[in-house]
């Protein structure tokens, strides 16, 4: 059989929920953020938009607003030191799917270069808030925006889990 690393990247990412306390490289972002803008959408509309987070503060402070949401205060981001946060254009009759199949792009892309992600959710709720959508008047980001997930991004703090068993009636082929 023909060794594939695509393949072998959708097979082996996991979520990642432990990360070190080390910025990963500019270029292995912009990887990963490249990645995510050549996931499909629908009639290629390129309706999501990706903002990368890097900076601190931004990033502590989308934690407590995620946070909030859930009626605690601990770290929904598990330390990642890297936010990438995908909202999507609602007037485009297909923007849920395609954010969240820039989010599959980027998760796989952390994983084909050595990173660590794992989807976090209440985007949604988060960039609904007041405070959320201070967060997008600042970022210049106008229009009817919803927030769709975060991909978080770093350097794993664990070791990957295997795979669970794929369920038996995962896949009916109908020859």
């Amino acid at each position: 059989m023909i060794e594939n690393n695509a393949l072998e990247v959708l097979k082996t990412r996991r979520a990642i929920r432990a990360y070190q306390d080390k910025m990963p490289e500019k270029e292995l972002i912009a990887q990963i953020v490249e990645a995510g803008t050549y996931a499909p959408t629908g009639m290629g509309r390129q309706s999501p938009i990706i903002v990368a987070v890097t900076n601190q503060e931004v990033r502590n402070r989308l934690s407590q607003l995620n946070a909030s949401i859930m009626g605690n205060n601990s770290d929904p981001f598990y330390g990642a030191p890297v936010v990438l946060v995908v909202l999507a254009d609602k007037q485009c009759p297909t923007y849920l799917y395609d954010g969240t199949l820039v989010i599959g792009n980027l998760m796989n892309a952390a994983q084909a270069v050595g990173l660590g992600s794992c989807w976090i959710h209440r985007a949604k709720e988060v960039f609904e808030t007041p405070e959320g959508k201070a967060l997008l008047k600042e970022w210049g980001i106008e229009g009817e925006y919803e927030g769709i997930g975060n991909c978080i991004i770093g350097y794993s703090a664990q070791e990957a889990s295997q795979p669970k068993p794929r369920k038996p009636d995962y896949v009916r082929y109908i020859d």
